[in-house]
């Protein structure tokens, strides 16, 4: 059964913290490079940080230094902590393998709002 569980989101200041989780099917997740994406409000879905089946990690320039991908493998999960967030960090955010297209199963996303 191929599954992609992202939660976590919600409503935050700027400059608060949110760490987000990604449940995901072994068929999806084992041995593959795993990624979180955001859709912004009119903007397409783009990449926001990677991490490879060797745990190594890339962030997008925008959100390096705030945001950290993570992975456990015994548990088919990603996590992305993200800090001293900003309202251009608002968006739906979802994982998927990488790369991973529009023509790929995604799950339902979840939304993070940053805003005063």
């Amino acid at each position: 059964q191929v599954q992609l569980v992202e939660s976590g989101g919600g409503l935050v200041q700027p400059g608060g913290s949110l760490r987000l989780s990604c449940a995901a099917s072994g068929s999806i997740f084992n041995r593959r490079d795993m990624a979180w994406y955001r859709r912004a409000p009119g903007k397409q879905r783009a990449v926001v940080a990677v991490v490879t089946s060797g745990n190594t990690t890339t962030y997008v320039d925008s959100v390096k230094g705030r945001f950290t991908i993570s992975r456990d493998n015994a548990q088919n999960t990603v996590y992305l902590h993200m800090s001293s967030l900003k309202p251009e960090d608002t968006a739906v955010y979802y994982c998927n393998k990488m790369p991973a297209g529009p023509y790929d199963y995604w799950g339902q996303g979840t939304q993070v709002t940053v805003s005063s």
